[in-house]
């Protein structure tokens, strides 16, 4: 039981970790997803390093992690207020051009990452041709250019 335990423990320590971080932290990886292979992979390392001379202990630790992810995935389905406490919600940085610099400050993002992403997804060069960017859930940057119209 005392594994079961520590691995509950070091997953929500780590989720509160990369939530606090913020999204662009993990840029297209989710959390449960980074989370999930982190200590994954690091269970399985100290079994098959020997440190823990148990594999049935890295096996719990490993079932445990797995268990609760699709615990929380399967809350998250049903409680929207859950889903946004772990996962968060889009965020909305540039609106008809127009840089929202208290969303992007608390974001922790800049003027040239929007411009980057910009460039990469559609070829735009300056923020007038963006009609919104938007912070996913994911961490990445998503564009919606302005029509050629100038909307």
């Amino acid at each position: 039981m005392d594994s079961v335990l520590r691995a509950t423990a070091v997953y929500l320590i780590l989720l509160v970790i990369m939530r606090v971080a913020g999204k662009r932290t993990l840029a297209q990886v989710t959390v449960f997803d980074f989370i999930l292979l982190l200590i994954i992979g690091e269970a399985t390392q100290q079994a098959l390093l020997a440190e823990d001379f148990s594999i049935i202990n890295a096996a719990i630790v490993i079932g445990t992690l797995v268990l609760l992810d699709i615990g929380l995935s399967l809350l998250k389905l049903r409680s929207r207020t859950l889903d946004r406490i772990i996962d968060d919600t889009p965020v909305v940085i540039v609106d008809h051009g127009k840089l929202l610099r208290d969303r992007m400050d608390r974001a922790r993002i800049d003027e040239q990452e929007i411009l980057i992403a910009a460039r990469e997804l559609h070829g735009l060069e300056r923020l007038e041709q963006i009609k919104y960017a938007v912070l996913e859930r994911s961490g990445g940057i998503s564009i919606v250019p302005a029509s050629s119209s100038g909307t």
